[in-house]
């Protein structure tokens, strides 16, 4: 009877610490590695399928710290385009989770990031799920191909306590999210998780993220952010996530590290200068970032954040005086925001996730084209389309610069994620076109950066998709090929990728 289920033999392994490539085996028991050995040292009639895998690349499975997939996984648990990109593990839960509706949250669907049409029996099943690990346990008896994993959204531990209410937590509200937050790490999040350019996140001050904050500290767990800014005020936003780690004694994982829009694009030097002397000092921060210079969001991402307050965002667009206030601050520059506007105007501005027939024809426009199209201001034709559509339009924003990417690609302590869902295109290609890195993260890095612009080495590169994520965040047994730890691994062809 044979030892193993599968043997890979003769491949390029690279086993996700950055030590160099060698030659070799790698036999599969289960869902465990069994072992690694030379080129030929194990018998193939010891495994039950032996795979060739000459000419290939050998690696763990890649680890996906900002992952978009928890609507797409109750639509289709096969996530298709990140496995098929090498992705066996997804961590989920920038500002929102399904999970736990309680308290003010009643609505688990309310401040979705990415807007998907589930069933109507999920959405009823998602009601129930009063703690974050039923919904883990959920997607467990569910079935998805994919290894899953999350933080706790900081927008749904808000709205557990305050709702979409701006200002200040009382005592209570604050002890509401301590207790939250606490049963949440218990239930195996791996921290907390805010994105603090949207409501209700860009509600909260820095004293309520450094008490949420000590909670997760106290666990072990990550603190985690999209910062309050990525362009303007990218330094002053760097320096408050540094002091949630320091005051709340927390390691800081910097979302999609990057610096937004033409006028902010020299910062980025000074920007990494910042956290290696904060790393120096002793502050536990590292990032992420995907290897594009366009950012995918909400066309709602252009708002003040004032107009989601009390969660009547199209309410307030259909208020004239608030739409007159809306262009006073965004044509000003004054207000709390000036949102994305700044960062790529409206000719960098493209809406793509139309639902309505109507609308399919601005479809890969920019908005600048959009509002000739229609004869309005071009803030006008976005409000409006919003208010046509009733939802965040999903919008790529051309942004960042091609230098920068290359600038931090190399960084020891900067990983690869995707900051996407999983779609299949049989049942995805309807609801329009979507940003690139959900099937081309990790492909674009290897083929492109690697390969092509030897900006990394093919070790380095594998290290920040595999051992890197998993170190940062605890994730145990995952992240290298290594003798014991469970068997998600990537073949590849590196002359093709």
């Amino acid at each position: 009877m044979p030892h193993y289920d599968t043997l890979i033999q003769n491949g390029k392994i690279v086993d996700g610490t950055g030590n160099p490539w060698r030659y070799g085996d790698v036999a599969l028991a289960g869902d465990r590695i069994a072992a690694l050995a030379p080129p030929g040292a194990i018998p193939t009639e010891n495994a039950a399928q032996v795979v060739d895998a000459t000419g290939h690349v050998v690696c763990p499975g890649f680890i996906d710290l900002q992952s978009h997939a928890i609507l797409p996984l109750m639509v289709d648990g096969r996530c298709v385009s990140k496995i098929t990109q090498g992705v066996t593990t997804e961590i989920m839960g920038e500002a929102w989770t399904p999970a736990p509706v309680t308290g003010r949250n009643t609505d688990p669907l309310a401040n979705t990031l990415f807007v998907l049409r589930i069933s109507d029996a999920w959405q009823e099943r998602m009601r129930g799920w009063a703690r974050f690990g039923d919904w883990l346990q959920a997607m467990e008896e569910h079935g998805v191909s994919p290894n899953v994993g999350s933080f706790l959204g900081g927008g749904t531990l808000r709205t557990v306590a305050k709702g979409m209410d701006m200002g200040r937590p009382t005592d209570e509200e604050m002890a509401v999210m301590r207790r939250t937050m606490a049963e949440a790490m218990e239930d195996g999040a791996f921290g907390v998780s805010y994105a603090l350019i949207y409501p209700p996140d860009s509600y909260t001050d820095t004293d309520e993220l450094v008490e949420v904050a000590k909670v997760v500290s106290q666990h072990g767990g990550v603190y985690i952010t999209h910062m309050r800014s990525e362009s303007d005020r990218l330094f002053q936003a760097l320096e408050e996530a540094l002091t949630i780690g320091r005051r709340a004694d927390v390691p800081v994982e910097i979302y999609h590290l990057k610096a937004s829009g033409p006028t902010n694009w020299w910062k980025m030097p000074s920007t990494i200068a910042r956290i290696e002397a904060a790393r120096a000092a002793g502050v536990d921060v590292t990032a992420d970032m995907y290897p594009y210079a366009a950012s995918g969001t909400g066309l709602t991402a252009i708002l003040p954040t004032w107009t989601a307050a009390g969660g009547r965002l199209f309410e307030t667009l259909r208020d004239p005086e608030a739409r007159a206030r809306i262009h006073a601050e965004l044509e000003s520059g004054g207000g709390d925001s000036r949102g994305l506007t700044s960062d790529a105007g409206p000719e960098g501005i493209m809406p793509i996730g139309f639902e309505k027939e109507e609308n399919q024809q601005y479809v890969g426009k920019r908005l600048s084209e959009i509002a000739e199209m229609r004869g309005q201001h071009w803030l006008d034709a976005a409000i409006d389309l919003l208010l046509d559509e009733g939802q965040r339009i999903s919008t790529i924003y051309f942004s960042m610069t091609e230098e920068n990417v290359r600038l931090q690609l190399p960084l020891p302590w900067v990983k690869i994620a995707t900051d996407a869902g999983g779609f299949d295109p049989e049942w995805a290609k309807p609801l329009g076109p979507y940003h690139p890195r959900a099937y081309g993260t990790y492909p674009r890095v290897l083929g492109k950066y690697v390969r092509e612009e030897k900006i990394l080495t093919l070790e380095d590169a594998v290290r920040k998709m595999t051992s890197a994520p998993a170190d940062r965040i605890g994730l145990r047994e995952r992240g290298q090929l290594r003798a014991g730890f469970y068997a998600d691994v990537v073949i590849f062809d590196p002359e093709t990728i």
